[in-house]
This record gives C-alpha cells, structure tokens and sequence, in this order.
C-alpha cells in the first residue's frame, strides 16, 4: 500500500493556493480542470516528499463546507519551526498555537483546516517571542 494523498475542499482557490503554496511552501505537482463537472483539482506537494501530495478540489458552485473540524489536521514536518511560522506570519497566517515548545504549531488554512507542523528531529531550544505567544482561537 502506498499513500497517494489527502482531499480537501476549499471556497477560494487563490486564497488557498496562497496559503498552502506561497505561505506554507507547497509546491504545485499537478492541476486539472474538469469544467463539465464544474471543479478544478489542484495537487500540491512539500518539496522533500514530492510523492505524498494535497489535493485541493475547488468546486465552481458555492457550497457550505460547514466548520471543517470533522477532517482534523494536516502535518508538516519543517527544518526550523520558528522560520516556518515566521514565514507564515509575513503572508498574514495567524499562528492559532505558536510553537512554546519549539516542536509544534498549528495553523488554519482559508477553509478552517487545521495544518500541524512539526520540528524535524528534536525540539528546538524555546525562545521568545513564541515562548510567551497565547493560544489563539481554536486549531
């Protein structure tokens, strides 16, 4: 069994591909517009795991996905968490649970999915600013 990839719906395409492209650095694989379905998949992939990819199906019609909680998370592993989350925050992101401990964050993307990321190897020493950085809203 090999894992190919995770579905997520999103209501703005260019929103999401600046979150997960340009913020998160994803990088795009693949794309395909399917216009007589009305939706437009567009595969994403980090950079050292190019096989393992982000599905995001944009459909033309609006739709409530509702809260987006029943998917969980997505998870990252990242070189230098404090860099990715700096990162994130130039484009805007709101980091919901900072990286206190110098291992994880969380994230949410445009369409409320929850990104988690992870310190590759172990723990980071913890430092300011996000030793003292609150919880913000819910991940």
């Amino acid at each position: 069994m090999k894992y190919l990839h995770a579905m997520v719906r999103v209501r703005d395409l260019d929103a999401s591909l600046a979150f997960y492209r340009d913020a998160l650095g994803l990088v795009e694989t693949r794309r395909r517009d399917y216009p007589e379905g009305r939706f437009t998949l567009v595969y994403l992939a980090a950079p050292a795991n190019p096989e393992s990819e982000v599905e995001l199906t944009w459909n033309y019609d609006a739709e409530d996905y509702g809260g987006a909680r029943n998917f969980g998370h997505l998870a990252f592993e990242v070189d230098d968490i404090y860099a990715a989350c700096e990162r994130l925050q130039a484009h805007g992101v709101v980091i919901n649970r900072p990286p206190r401990d110098g291992r994880m964050a969380f994230v949410r993307s445009p369409d409320q999915i929850s990104i988690e990321l992870l310190q590759k190897g172990g723990a980071l020493e913890k430092a300011e600013p996000w030793l003292s950085m609150p919880n913000i809203g819910s991940w």
